[in-house]
Parts: C-alpha cells; structure tokens; sequence
C-alpha cells in the first residue's frame, strides 16, 4: 500500500484535537483526584494514642530504643524510678501525659 503524503505529515508537528485535551485532562483530573484522596487518607489514618497507655523514646546502646506499656504495665513503670536520665525525661512526659504520678530517683 502506498503512503500518500506520508513524508508531509512526518515532518508537521503533531495537532491536539479535542478528543487528545479531553483524555489529557481527564487524566490530570484522576492524578489530582488519587493525590487529594492519599492526602486525606494519610492526615485521618493512624493509630490513635490509647488512654493509659506510655510511649518512650530513648538512646540506647544499639541507636534508639522504644518503650510501650498499657495499662498496669505502664503504672508499674512510670512507678519505678528510672536510673537512666535519658529514658526519665522521654518517661515522664509519656507518664504525665497518660496521667500517671512518675517516681523520681533520690
């Protein structure tokens, strides 16, 4: 089969019609529509802080160690005075914000 004016339309740019902006610009509505889903997923997801529970975080002698308590656990905890200053300061703000009296070292 021959190509009728094949070379011509080789060398013109390529012509946006409608149907091409249509596609385009659904397409941008769907990216834009998936980033504002991600976002509100990403702000309203997430483990909620549990009452009576502690969290701490502190350096330890492997990089940074966590600690996580629930319940009687985590009153025995911030009970027991810490003989680490480093893991006291972390601890005592998790205790005061779970509302639980923290023992000072004497």
């Amino acid at each position: 089969m021959i190509m009728m004016d094949q070379s011509k339309r080789l060398s013109e740019p390529l012509r946006w019609g409608r149907r091409e902006r249509t596609a385009i610009a659904a397409l941008l509505a769907c990216v834009l529509l998936a980033l504002v889903g991600f976002g509100v997923y990403a702000l309203t997801s997430g483990a909620p802080a549990r009452a009576g529970c502690i969290e701490a975080t502190f350096p330890s002698t492997l990089g940074v160690a966590e600690l996580h308590e629930c319940g009687a656990k985590a009153r025995a905890t911030c009970a027991s005075p810490s003989a680490d200053k480093s893991i006291g300061e972390s601890l005592l703000q998790s205790c005061r914000k779970a509302g639980y009296p923290l023992a000072v070292k004497s």
